[in-house]
């Protein structure tokens, strides 16, 4: 018995100590051979370089007191968040660092994400793309070859993504009807589709679709551009006397003094034009709800817009790959579907973004496709999706058509004016009345007060310290403030000093 005792105890003292072995040689391999998945091997120092040459390669520059360092922080948080998805090899997709790297995700979905689901809004369903029995689609479609799609557009900060995707719609179908592939105005939309969209805060693909119907078509991109935020609409595109589209103001080197001023608008008002209605459509659809074949067959005949739930950390930092990450269906974002295909057993939609060609792939995001157990498709694409219908050409450019009333220019006093859609800012003022004038190069802008800067109207804060914009105080986004120019003399004379309302 006490033999078998001491034999016991041998036993115990044996399996405890190669126990603590086992242990010792887990520990110092953990020490030795860090997690890399876990950016443990990355110093901050290695990780300052990889941000100073993202700063570069994309162009930030922040102006405001620490706001660099605490870029630093998130852009450091995004890059573990990379580091990690990148190592987990049942994604089959890459996260990267991107144009976004330095936004938190509640920044980037504020900034960057604009459909707005609308309780109200009035299906208009369609059996047209419903799968049939027995027909055959193509395996694979890619718009972009047949010449549909025009290059990637940037939204900028706007949230105008739902007059991405309409227009990317209506270009696709009109070149696959008339042959001709035009560029169109996402900016008439955001400036002018305002009974139920709202610009840059959101809107939706079907309101923009009707509006285009009852505006009698769209202008063209190079005749109404982009400016990426929300402006009044302009049915009528000024051209100054150089042929450029920058109306009066770009003609300032040509006054030096009020009695050049009536001239030079007499001799642009001669130039002055119609916005065209270039592109028509004359009707559009739903696709049926929550039905992949049917988009499948809707994006065999044509490019579609869709919504998604774009909210993701893993869409907002997405670089190449088949999409496979976690989203739901809450549509936050519109886009365009140009086509669909196959990869390795692996199913996928083609959608263009409208991020720049700096995100993605080349500003395109392929998303995985034929999912099992859900209909709504991969973040909700199939459930409201639409497309235009055009039966035929479109009619001719009428081309300029009679002279009408220039818009003025805006009046600070009797003797000077700023240049349409400035802002007048006093810039000497004397018990109330302002005796000097500067533009500030916006509407509604906010005057700043040391009498040298303004603010744009939805940054209003102005931080004279260092030099921003803020959306309210406390807030960490901000912009850079702008500069007054001088206001220029006006045509009209009276009296000097007028009471000073900015």
């Amino acid at each position: 018995m006490g033999l078998q005792r001491s034999t016991m105890a041998m036993l115990l003292l044996m399996m405890f100590t190669l126990s603590s072995a086992l242990d010792m040689s887990i520990i110092s391999y953990d020490e030795g051979h860090p997690d890399k998945s876990k950016s443990s091997w990355r110093t901050d120092d290695e990780v300052m370089v990889m941000y100073e040459e993202w700063l570069v390669k994309h162009g930030k520059a922040y102006n405001g007191l620490g706001e660099k360092e605490r870029r630093f922080k998130i852009f450091k948080g995004n890059l573990r968040f990379i580091d990690e998805h990148n190592a987990d090899e049942s994604h089959s997709f890459k996260v990267g660092l991107n144009r976004f790297a330095d936004l938190t995700n509640d920044e980037y979905r504020a900034m960057y994400l604009g459909t707005k689901k609308s309780s109200n809004k009035v299906s208009k369903k369609s059996n047209r793309y419903a799968p049939r029995v027995g027909e055959e689609l193509p395996a694979s479609i890619d718009w972009r070859e047949k010449g549909a799609v025009v290059p990637v557009k940037d939204q900028g900060s706007c949230g105008s993504c739902w007059a991405f995707s309409t227009i990317g719609a209506v270009e696709g179908i009109n070149q696959i009807v008339t042959g001709d592939l035009i560029s169109l105005s996402e900016q008439e939309l955001v400036d002018c589709d305002t009974s139920y969209n709202e610009g840059c805060n959101g809107g939706l693909m079907d309101y923009a679709f009707e509006f285009i119907i009852k505006n009698g078509g769209i202008d063209t991109e190079e005749d109404y551009p982009y400016t990426g935020h929300d402006g009044r609409c302009d049915s009528y595109r000024q051209v100054d006397c150089k042929g450029n589209k920058d109306g009066v103001s770009s003609g300032k080197d040509m006054i030096a003094n009020y009695r050049f001023i009536f001239p030079f608008l007499m001799s642009c008002f001669l130039h002055l034009q119609k916005s065209a209605k270039v592109v028509t459509i004359d009707s559009y659809e739903d696709v049926p709800q929550n039905n992949e074949g049917a988009l499948k067959k809707a994006l065999a005949n044509q490019p579609v817009s869709v919504a998604i739930e774009a909210g993701g950390r893993a869409f907002q930092l997405y670089a190449s790959g088949i999409f496979n990450g976690i989203c739901g269906t809450q549509l936050d974002h519109g886009v365009v579907a140009v086509g669909y295909g196959t990869e390795n057993g692996k199913d996928y939609w083609i959608v263009r973004n409208s991020w720049g060609n700096q995100w993605g792939e080349e500003g395109y995001i392929r998303m995985e496709r034929n999912l099992a157990n859900t209909a709504t498709g991969k973040c909700g694409i199939a459930i409201e999706a639409s497309y235009p219908i055009k039966n035929g050409q479109n009619p001719p450019n009428p081309g300029p058509s009679p002279p009408s009333p220039i818009k003025p220019p805006t009046v600070c006093d009797n003797y000077y004016s700023c240049p349409e859609s400035n802002t007048c800012c006093c810039v000497y003022e004397y018990y109330g009345y302002c005796f000097a004038w500067g533009c500030c190069p916006l509407e509604a802008a906010t005057c700043c007060d040391d009498h040298y800067s303004c603010c744009p109207h939805d940054y209003p804060i102005c931080n004279l310290n260092e030099g921003t914009c803020l959306m309210s105080k406390g807030n960490p986004m901000a912009v850079k403030a702008l500069r007054r120019t001088p206001a220029m003399p006006f045509w009209a004379h009276g009296s000097v000093g007028v009471k000073n309302n900015a």
